[in-house]
């Protein structure tokens, strides 16, 4: 295992009776990120909103904050992320907010404190970008889109 980093969170004024992002099982890999709406939220079938959840951080550099879909959420009601997993840069200092939407067919609605989405802090390397002409041989070659097969 490694070193634990350091995360810092500033509390927004909108946000200060919520908890911090929390994990919810020693082995947790998400932060449970909650609504820090200040009336509830409905979210009808295929609207898109973007939810804030209170705080602002600082990740280290060479670091990055996934923000991902719940499980529960989008598997009992169709409730997930417009971008599927977002990437907050280390650089970002303000609000964190989640881009919900509703893919159920019923109306969901979204509750100050609600568990929303979760966040994962993840390494990003340092990449050098080389420009070449051709590229080695591999055994997949080009074949992509599918072209395996349905298993």
């Amino acid at each position: 295992m490694t070193q634990p980093i350091t995360l810092r969170i500033r509390k927004l004024d909108h946000a200060k009776d919520l908890p911090l992002p929390s994990k919810h099982s020693a082995e947790a890999a998400g932060f449970d990120l909650c609504a820090a709406v200040t009336e509830p939220l409905t979210l009808e079938p295929m609207q898109i909103k973007l939810v804030p959840c209170g705080f602002a951080m600082q990740i280290p550099p060479g670091f990055e904050a996934q923000v991902r879909p719940r499980s529960g959420l989008s598997s009992k009601h169709g409730i997930t992320l417009i971008n599927c997993v977002g990437t907050i840069d280390s650089d970002y200092r303000g609000e964190v907010k989640v881009p919900l939407i509703n893919l159920g067919s019923a109306a969901f609605t979204i509750n100050r404190g609600d568990r929303i989405a979760q966040l994962l802090i993840a390494p990003v390397p340092l990449v050098n970008l080389v420009e070449v002409e051709l590229l080695d041989d591999s055994a997949r070659g080009e074949g992509g889109f599918g072209h395996t097969g349905r298993t």
